[in-house]
């Protein structure tokens, strides 16, 4: 039997998709053992499942290594990969947002200097307001980059923006609501159809779809 390979991601968010996928008719029993293994399969329905880390979901996907898989609504406008996104799962939810000192003023006759990981979102966005910008590329720790003169604004995921406040910065402008997409290889979505569907299906029910 052909298996369709499920790509979810490590971590809570990874257990409550998988919940769901219980919960719609394809459960993999292994997966709640414990243990390190990454790779689980339920042979009678043709399903496996595999963790990986959820911003390299949706390559996984796009190259075929997965069928299906979820992944945030900020990796698929960050990367923009050749996926169909089928459903919106309504979990995971926060938003991308620009975020600034409290007593931040934007001059428009200078260049707005930017500190994100999602560079290709923020040039997008200020893109569509015509604004100049420079963007300051990082990794981790965005939030003290306005707070040592680094960049004027930050671009990032908000949750409650307890982080932001602690560090005497707020939220100025929400870019995009974000919240955990199932996606589908395009040639998969094509050939496994009927399996994919069903998932589908399963999901939307849950989601209310």
């Amino acid at each position: 039997m052909e298996m369709l390979d499920i790509a979810l991601p490590k971590g809570r968010l990874g257990e409550k998709v998988y919940s769901m996928f219980e919960k719609a008719g394809f459960p993999c029993p292994s997966i709640r053992e414990e243990n390190r293994k990454l790779i689980f399969e339920n042979e009678e329905l043709g399903i496996r499942f595999f963790w990986v880390k959820p911003s390299d979901v949706a390559i996984y996907v796009e190259r075929g290594a997965a069928d299906i898989g979820v992944a945030g609504k900020d990796i698929l406008l960050e990367y923009e990969p050749d996926v169909y996104e089928l459903l919106d799962l309504n979990i995971g939810k926060c938003r991308m947002a620009v975020a600034a000192k409290k007593d931040f003023r934007d001059n428009v006759n200078t260049t707005l200097r930017v500190a994100t990981k999602f560079s290709n979102i923020a040039e997008h966005f200020y893109a569509e307001k015509c604004r100049d910008i420079d963007i300051i590329h990082l990794n981790g720790s965005i939030e003290i980059a306005p707070i040592l003169g680094l960049s004027d604004v930050i671009v990032d995921i908000v949750e409650t923006g307890k982080t932001l406040y602690e560090n005497n910065l707020e939220p100025i402008e929400t870019i995009v609501p974000i919240s955990a997409r199932l996606i589908s290889n395009k040639a998969s979505y094509q050939f496994k159809n009927e399996i994919i569907e069903k998932i589908r299906l399963g999901l939307s029910e849950q989601v209310g779809v």
